[in-house]
């Protein structure tokens, strides 16, 4: 498995370039393009990355909550559409082939069946310009109150009968309404990428890695049992203090997470 974090975790203060030569030099093998939009920001990444020797993992999209693809209001619908569009553009400048989509929205005025309609029809929308570019739509799980169980993610994704529409599985998130392992070994397959995280279940809060509930040796061994050898990405808060040394701290702690599971790579 390949260690990265996202890029909007490292040190603000330092440019593009000394942020993935920092992340090369803490051993991580890739960053995860966070507040990217544009297709000229996308290739500058790009660069920068094969200037310090290491890979764009993927581009988190970046209107999905503003503008959800899920949303009743059509104008609304349209516009998050073309936002996934741009993101979609900005992956294949950036050289990657997947971005983190959140697929819909859940709330008190957008209820839980016109989500499920609606997502499903800006997916479908979306589906040429992903198949033509070669960019996969992963879809995360968030606290959307969108697809809550496995079953049903793996039901949504499994619809649109397309290699550009798999899992973005959140270790994390997950832990507030279900259990990692049994999420895994449902989706499978269909996860393409991996976000990492802590959560105490018990103060029902984020909390630094390997201190919380998260089991990551059965997480790890789970994820390599459905042939799962990608991506581990931490997206976490950086210190307040001493910010490169979160880089180099996050770089091990992934280490360790990889090195305590079955086989060790």
């Amino acid at each position: 498995m390949k260690k990265a974090m996202t890029l909007g975790s490292l040190p603000p203060d330092k440019s593009l370039q000394e942020k993935f030569q920092l992340a090369a030099d803490a051993g991580l093998d890739g960053l995860e393009l966070t507040g990217v939009h544009e297709e000229a920001q996308a290739e500058e990444a790009r660069e920068a990355a094969e200037a310090a020797g290491i890979e764009i993992c993927d581009l988190m999209a970046t209107t999905h909550w503003k503008l959800p693809l899920s949303s009743t209001d059509e104008a609304v619908r349209v516009e998050a559409v073309k936002g996934i569009e741009q993101s979609l553009l900005a992956a294949k400048a950036a050289g990657t082939d997947t971005i983190l989509v959140v697929p819909g929205v859940v709330d008190e005025q957008n209820r839980y069946h016109a989500a499920l309609e609606l997502a499903a029809k800006s997916i479908r929308e979306l589906l040429p310009m992903a198949e033509d570019l070669g960019v996969c739509m992963a879809l995360e799980n968030v606290w959307n109150k969108f697809l809550l169980s496995p079953v049903e993610m793996r039901d949504f994704i499994d619809q649109f009968g397309s290699d550009c529409v798999k899992a973005y599985f959140d270790v994390g998130n997950i832990l507030l309404y279900g259990y990692p392992v049994h999420w895994i070994e449902v989706l499978g397959e269909r996860i393409v990428r991996v976000h990492v995280k802590d959560f105490d279940t018990d103060k029902r809060q984020f909390v630094p890695l390997l201190s919380g509930s998260v089991d990551f040796p059965r997480v790890v061994n789970a994820l390599r049992g459905v042939g799962y050898h990608g991506w581990l990405t931490a997206e976490l808060s950086p210190y307040s203090q001493y910010r490169e040394n979160f880089v180099h701290d996050t770089a091990r702690h992934l280490q360790w997470i990889i090195g305590n599971g079955r086989n060790g790579s």
